[in-house]
């Protein structure tokens, strides 16, 4: 009797794209030249079109209709990245998944180790951790290391390995472990860690865009900083009401110093300058921590209205 053939295992590959017609074909072409070496294996591509402006759905279409592998999601709007990449890991059916950028600053030509180093790890998490990151400024990774080291210092038992991106290798435990989590406010960086299992990292040298331009200013990535922050910790919170404490002790301490000395020496009319310091300087703690507090309330109204993560206006695949 002939043997019987061996199922090949599947992996799907995600790709969020915004306004990335300059580089989704390069993307593709990069893809298929590694994947299409890799025998044991079959593969789906998922592209996910996040309401560009431009002619990136185009392309993705393009693309489609020559692979079958191709599976083009095409969302109502702009959703965001965090949405976006959502969206695709929702509609995986591999075996395995692995997410890439389309600016080709992760390399395709990685794929073959990623999956090598989940083979032999057995891990359940490949993530990918940047040794060098070409194209960005000394300030933006200097800025980069001090958000890690905050976050992973006030996180609650949830450690989030620093220099690491979108780029992993997830298995299908932890794929439907993450699928579970369905909060609005999202860090993927965050929700990637929190779900625990084995998950080992995998060093390599980020390269700089092969296109295009960055989508994410630094008030963008200030505000991707609060998420990370208001999701993962009530430190801010704890740090605020400390605040309150010490400084209700100080005022108590103060008042009372006040009094005896007026009881003592009489009232003193010197004192505008420091009674104007001292106004400003409890105003601006009120400010601060009713600013920290509104961040939370507002995760919290956003979290109560429980909208859809995002839409697809439609799905692009083939029927093969």
């Amino acid at each position: 009797m002939p043997k019987k053939a061996t199922k090949k295992e599947l992996i799907s590959i995600v790709v969020p794209c915004y306004d990335e017609q300059g580089v989704v074909d390069l993307c593709h072409r990069a893809i298929c030249d590694v994947i299409n070496t890799l025998a044991d294996y079959d593969f789906e591509i998922i592209y996910i079109n996040d309401g560009s402006k431009d002619n990136t759905l185009e392309e993705l279409l393009a693309i489609q209709a020559q692979d079958a592998r191709v599976m083009v999601l095409n969302l109502s709007r702009n959703f965001g990245k965090e949405a976006a990449m959502t969206a695709g890991i929702d509609h995986t059916t591999g075996d395995a998944m692995i997410i890439l950028d389309a600016d080709l600053q992760d390399p395709p030509a990685l794929i073959p180790d990623m999956i090598k180093v989940w083979k032999e790890s057995d891990a359940d998490v490949v993530y990918g951790q940047r040794i060098i990151r070409e194209g960005e400024t000394w300030f933006k990774k200097f800025t980069a290391n001090g958000f890690y080291n905050v976050i992973n210092f006030i996180a609650n038992k949830v450690h989030i390995p620093k220099n690491t991106g979108d780029f992993r290798l997830m298995n299908r435990r932890s794929i439907d472990a993450l699928c579970q989590l369905r909060e609005k406010h999202r860090f993927m960086k965050g929700l990637f860690a929190w779900i625990g299992f084995k998950q080992v990292a995998f060093e390599y040298n980020r390269a700089p865009r092969a296109a295009g331009y960055t989508k994410w200013n630094y008030l963008g990535l200030w505000n991707l900083a609060l998420e990370g922050i208001a999701g993962f910790s009530t430190t801010p919170l704890r740090v605020a009401s400390l605040f309150g404490l010490i400084i209700s002790i100080l005022s108590f301490a103060f008042g009372a110093y006040i009094l005896f000395h007026t009881l003592a020496n009489g009232v003193d009319v010197p004192g505008y300058a420091s009674l104007a310091v001292i106004i400003s300087f409890l105003s601006g703690i009120q400010l601060l921590s009713i600013g920290i507090l509104g961040e939370y309330v507002g995760r919290i109204f956003g979290e109560a209205k429980r909208r859809p993560l995002y839409f697809i206006e439609n799905i692009h695949k083939s029927d093969k």
